[in-house]
């Protein structure tokens, strides 16, 4: 299963976010107190794959605990939309469910712990009355009941995802003493901070394959006495060791020290191949009381306390374990959870770090939240989703970073800043750091472009001496302002690509007339590299068939397909824009590009099932141009 959207109802700060989409890595991005945590929290309390335990009293919002706590089963605080995978599909099928490819299952989850399931376009399904006929078997006694086998609900509810939760709570950034860690270890009324930590420490004790209790007493020496006087009071320690417990004392510690060097191995190797940005090494001590995690690396080769090591260090150690060691063979299907990731880490490594969440979102679906504007990606402003709050003070939730409106009408202005930081930032960078800037008109614009690239330069069609990019200038009117200020690099000035739509056609006279007067080549035209076709967009870059696909999957208010309507030899937008009007419904605000968005997911993941040749040919005569 792959999580597509979620939904928190009656969560703390949260009344009803609303479906929110999921990508391979998702930000959520929002100021202080807007309640980011409370969007994390239940998702992690959905299928926790360790801890995330309900509570009644900190989970219910509070002004409504009173009404809410008697009957907690009436309650639902989490909804998660999955798509089926094949398998899932075959299954649903073996159940006299007629699901097909692309279909998706809806789970949700109660305060009282308990979950369901409902397939949205067959609502009447009940999972829990819903077998399979195949596996049907009768009564071996008469008036017995027949073995129906497992219900669609057990199937489905074994086959849902892990969620990995984690925040800076959780650092190993203090020294270790183990009567403490035994001590919080059996308690169940620890703060959210003591707990983090604790839930952090038993992972790395079950990656030594010992308890706390059995590390306290492995790290303690034996056959020391107290001697007092008569009057009870110690007044020194004699050693009284005979040879047995001599030899009992160096087998613990022979036994302790092989225990922490296989432990420390096993970290420094799984580490190292986690995460590539350092050549670290691990050595795990036991002294008496204390734990300690001494490091070094290729630069510094004396060994530090990790206290007394980089913050950031300290963050991905623990992410590490608890994600590595916590959800043990499940972790690659889990979907990660980090809360404020990063926060102590210098932008720069926050880029490396937003770098990093690429490369886990191969195996993993990451949500994070955040409001620094180096933890966004400018290219993958669809991953962005802003978190604030609302009129009436609750938690609300956007994947619209145009909405601005907050609490009693004021503007949003912390999530807002940090976009408009982030896509301020990848302006300096194209300005600053040699990557090449092409100006197009719409953020679908630029999720094509970048979708097309991206596959041109795997296939080695292409390749670029630098980074390009593809800042959107919000319209065709407005792509000469955006020309004029990045043309401030070394006074020359950037491609602009534009449809060759009306809009596009003056924008395109207009910039030829005046500021690219001495330069006319530098705007190009979608016209260009079609030879059959005429007032092309960006759209018709893209092969028809993938999308009609997500057209007709995205909007299921027509009674007609598009497919069936659609004319390969005219221009896909304004065929669509037709064919909404003739079906008698309006286009939602913001549908290129959530259009775009489900393209670029398909063509990046398996290009050779949509992408012909003459695609290719296409699209590299158009970045031959670009280049």
């Amino acid at each position: 299963m792959k999580l597509k959207q979620f939904r928190i109802t009656n969560f703390r700060s949260v009344n009803d976010s609303g479906w929110l989409d999921v990508s391979d890595v998702t930000a959520l991005i929002g100021e202080n107190e807007a309640g980011k945590t409370n969007l994390l929290l239940p998702l992690w309390k959905f299928n926790p794959t360790a801890a995330g335990e309900i509570s009644l009293l900190d989970d219910m919002p509070r002004s409504r605990y009173a009404e809410m706590r008697d009957k907690p089963e009436s309650h639902r605080f989490v909804f998660c939309q999955f798509e089926l995978t094949a398998a899932e599909i075959k299954i649903a099928n073996d159940y006299g469910v007629e699901v097909k490819e692309g279909s998706t299952v809806i789970a949700r989850r109660n305060f009282n712990g308990g979950y369901g399931f409902e397939f949205p376009e067959f609502s009447d399904v009940e999972f829990t009355h819903t077998y399979n006929p195949a596996l049907l078997k009768p009564a071996e006694v008469e008036g017995e009941e027949p073995d129906k086998g497992p219900n669609l609900w057990s199937i489905f509810f074994n086959r849902l995802p892990k969620f990995v939760y984690y925040s800076n709570y959780g650092n190993l950034d203090d020294q270790i003493y183990l009567p403490h860690v035994v001590a919080n270890m059996a308690r169940d009324d620890l703060g959210q901070r003591e707990a983090a930590k604790a839930r952090t420490l038993k992972v790395l004790f079950d990656l030594v394959n010992l308890s706390a209790e059995e590390m306290l007493e492995l790290a303690r020496s034996t056959g020391v006495v107290e001697r007092v006087n008569q009057q009870g009071q110690k007044v020194g320690d004699v050693t009284t060791k005979t040879d047995d417990e001599i030899q009992e004392d160096d087998k613990q510690l022979r036994e302790r020290l092989a225990l922490l060097q296989a432990a420390s191995s096993k970290l420094t190797k799984n580490f190292s191949d986690w995460w590539k940005q350092g050549d670290y090494k691990f050595r795990l001590v036991a002294d008496g009381n204390y734990f300690r995690i001494l490091v070094a690396d290729g630069l510094r080769l004396d060994e530090i306390e990790l206290e007394n090591r980089s913050a950031g260090l300290q963050w991905f150690l623990s992410f590490f374990l608890v994600f590595t060691y916590e959800s043990e063979d499940a972790h690659e299907e889990a979907i990660v959870l980090l809360d404020e990731p990063g926060h102590s880490l210098h932008p720069l490594a926050q880029r490396d770090l937003t770098a990093f969440f690429n490369s886990l979102a191969k195996t993993n679906q990451l949500i994070f939240t955040t409001h620094s504007p180096f933890m966004i990606d400018a290219d993958r402003l669809d991953r962005v989703r802003k978190v604030f709050v609302g009129e009436d003070g609750s938690t609300e939730a956007s994947s619209d970073l145009g909405l601005t409106k907050g609490a009693k009408g004021l503007k949003d202005r912390g999530a807002t800043y940090a976009v408009h930081s982030a896509l301020n930032l990848t302006v300096a960078e194209s300005l600053l750091l040699g990557c090449k800037p092409i100006i197009v008109e719409g953020p679908s614009d630029q999720h094509y472009l970048t979708a097309i690239k991206t596959i041109l330069i795997g296939k080695g069609k292409i390749a670029p001496k630098s980074e390009l990019v593809f800042p959107p200038s919000g319209g065709a009117k407005t792509a000469k302002l955006i020309a004029s200020i990045l043309s401030g690099r070394d006074d020359e000035l950037p491609i602009v690509l534009l449809d060759s739509d009306v809009a596009g056609k003056q924008a395109i006279k207009s910039l030829r007339g005046d500021l690219y007067a001495e330069v006319n080549e530098r705007v190009l035209e979608t016209d260009d590299v079609f030879a059959d076709l005429v007032g092309t967009e960006i759209e018709d870059l893209i092969p028809s068939s993938l999308m009609i696909q997500v057209l007709d999957r995205m909007e299921r208010r027509a009674e007609q397909d598009f497919d069936d309507v659609h004319d390969p030899k005219k221009p896909i937008i304004p065929q669509i824009k037709h064919w909404a009007a003739s079906e008698g419904f309006e286009l939602e605000h913001g549908w290129k590009v959530k259009l775009a968005l489900g393209v670029k997911e398909k063509l990046l993941s398996n290009s050779d099932r949509y992408v012909e040749d003459e695609d290719i040919v296409r699209w590299k005569a158009l970045f031959d141009k670009l280049l």
